[in-house]
């Protein structure tokens, strides 16, 4: 299975009810359109959407799904901020018949994820916000191949 990772885009720096009602600013509606752009052009649109329940990580998926013309996402609470990567794998075994799942979430959780997966360590990896990754998950193994990390910058129209 291809897991792909999409992390919220950019959110309002303060939200007067905290930070799990932080929405979404127009930069952040438009790198989650341009990630659904870029992967739909490619061919990798994933069959399913997870997304965390904070409000700018169901509104990125919201925005990515729409765009794609996919159905919409499902969200997951273990993907609220702070789930551990054995966490992820154990509850991602529910979408194996998935050839794609994206899931939609937050740092330092993807990193994470991806540092576990590829069997490094040590803050090899950084997934800003609206950045794309995916791996290609081998079962039984729980580990993977990376098969992409895309930038905010690459993933965006050139008037960012």
């Amino acid at each position: 299975m291809d897991l792909i990772l999409l992390r919220h885009g950019k959110a309002e720096d303060y939200h007067p009810d905290g930070d799990r009602a932080r929405a979404l600013v127009d930069k952040g509606r438009r790198q989650a359109q341009h990630a659904a752009n870029l992967l739909a052009q490619a061919g990798c649109l994933p069959d399913i959407v997870l997304t965390s329940p904070l409000v700018r990580a169901r509104q990125t998926a919201g925005e990515f799904c729409e765009t794609a013309g996919i159905p919409g996402p499902i969200i997951q609470d273990w993907l609220a901020c702070g789930f551990a990567p054995e966490t992820a794998l154990s509850e991602l075994t529910a979408f194996t018949a998935s050839k794609g799942v994206m899931i939609v979430g937050h740092e330092p959780d993807f990193s994470l994820l991806i540092e576990h997966v590829l069997g490094v360590s040590g803050g090899s990896i950084d997934v800003k916000k609206g950045s794309l990754a995916c791996v290609r998950l081998h079962p039984p193994s729980r580990r993977a191949t990376l098969r992409f990390l895309i930038p905010p910058k690459l993933a965006a129209e050139p008037d960012f």
